[in-house]
């Protein structure tokens, strides 16, 4: 199964993180299938592409809580 989730990137105490799209049995800092976007919890900098995102969700991928948060209130 194809999810949309969060893989954690930055340093120590100071995390980002990137929108990508994974298989779900891959772990979560493993190698993407596709990187949709960036969000920045610190900064709440959010940044993402809906054309990629909803070609992949037609295709019946799956996305996490926390993605369908950030999408909500993304402003692209």
């Amino acid at each position: 199964m194809i999810k949309i989730r969060l893989k954690r990137c930055g340093r120590k105490k100071k995390p980002t993180y990137r929108i990508v799209i994974m298989n779900t049995q891959t772990r979560r800092d493993g190698k993407p299938i596709e990187e949709v976007g960036f969000y920045n919890p610190r900064t709440k900098e959010i940044k993402v592409n809906l054309i990629k995102i909803n070609e992949r969700l037609k295709q019946g991928a799956k996305a996490t809580e926390t993605v369908k948060y950030i999408l909500k209130y993304s402003n692209n």
